[in-house]
């Protein structure tokens, strides 16, 4: 009768280990801040739980609320990697002793889109381009620019919009895409030249590209991602690019230092995943370019074909500040251009 009851007790012990390791597996989890748009983030998490078993408990945050809480949590961590949210967000991450590196094998894209102690890797960019207006081109007998140089010319007085650099991050990409191409003192002369074509200045970036699209204005300086968007609801857009150089902003991925030891392992397979094919195809279903080679929308180019600039991000953020400053003070009326509504 002992020797029965010991085995009952035994078997038991058994079966109750395994159910647990079982459920500890089936279990096993992840605490990840994003800065993925909310749908795009549920649609990224979804899938990479449906292939790995992996769940993700994830919180939505813009890129500067997303530092700020990385920072403010930094002795004691309660997320394992920042998913998504623009690069320079990521580099001000690593400068102040947020993220940690770690070389993914998944990550395969041009080495400038990617930290170079591999505190962060791209996962989609955006370029900057042209968005021009169709109908309003061929009324006024233009052609869309491809050139910097062309959209200064005297044939697009009163045809042209562009963000604030001082409002609008997309129009601060601009200003330094312009003076890394130029060089600063040129840049300026630039783009005084070019604010005698400009009808107003915008407080967003996006605004622009969709005052083209319904014919307020003919050429926009924007992504070439938001108008692409717009070109896929049926808006009469051409998007070129500027033959001189463009630049662009990068979404990317860090793991933060110091998060949950026990989630490490996992944090890793999402970083990876998230550089694979599934997750680009998720992404470029939002009209952004992935790094990996995926199906694109109609009318969005791989930045293999693009002349991108070898852009300094650093040196980007480190001068925004004196760069809008200055802005301010060499385009006169700049402010007074700018309409007061995003």
């Amino acid at each position: 009768m002992k020797k029965t009851l010991i085995v009952i007790l035994l078997v038991m012990a058994i079966s109750f280990s395994m159910f647990a390791a079982g459920s500890s597996e089936k279990e096993e989890r992840i605490t990840a801040y994003t800065t993925l748009d909310e749908e795009l983030a549920r649609n990224v998490f979804k899938a990479f739980t449906a292939e790995t078993g992996i769940q993700v408990d994830w919180v939505r945050l813009s890129t500067g609320e997303a530092v700020a809480r990385i920072e403010a949590e930094k002795a004691n961590p309660q997320a394992s990697i920042w998913f998504g949210g623009v690069g320079i967000g990521h580099i001000e991450a690593k400068q102040k002793g947020l993220t940690m590196a770690y070389d993914s094998p998944a990550a395969n894209m041009p080495s400038q889109f990617r930290d170079p102690e591999f505190f962060w890797s791209g996962i989609y960019t955006g370029a900057l381009c042209f968005e021009s207006n169709t109908q309003k081109l061929e009324q006024y007998g233009l052609k869309a620019p491809t050139s910097w140089a062309e959209i200064t010319s005297p044939a697009y007085v009163g045809q042209v919009q562009m963000a604030n650099p001082g409002s609008s991050g997309t129009a601060y990409n601009v200003l330094a895409t312009l003076v890394q191409i130029f060089g600063e003192d040129e840049a300026f002369e630039y783009m005084k030249g070019l604010d005698n074509n400009i009808t107003q200045y915008t407080r967003s970036g996006s605004a622009p590209g969709k005052n083209a699209s319904i014919g307020e204005t003919t050429i926009a300086i924007g992504y070439s991602h938001d108008g692409v968007k717009l070109v896929d609801a049926g808006y009469p857009l051409e998007i070129t690019f500027p033959s001189e150089g463009t630049g662009y902003e990068v979404a990317s991925i860090s793991l933060i230092k110091g998060g949950p030891e026990d989630e490490l392992t996992a944090a890793k397979k999402l970083y990876d995943w998230g550089l694979g094919k599934t997750a680009g195809a998720l992404y470029a279903k939002t009209f952004v370019v992935p790094f990996v080679d995926v199906p694109l929308a109609k009318g969005a180019k791989p930045v293999s074909s693009l002349n991108v600039i070898d852009q300094d991000d650093v040196w980007a953020a480190a001068n925004k500040t004196r760069l809008v400053e200055k802005w301010n003070e060499v385009i006169e009326g700049g402010e007074e251009k700018t309409v007061s509504k995003k």
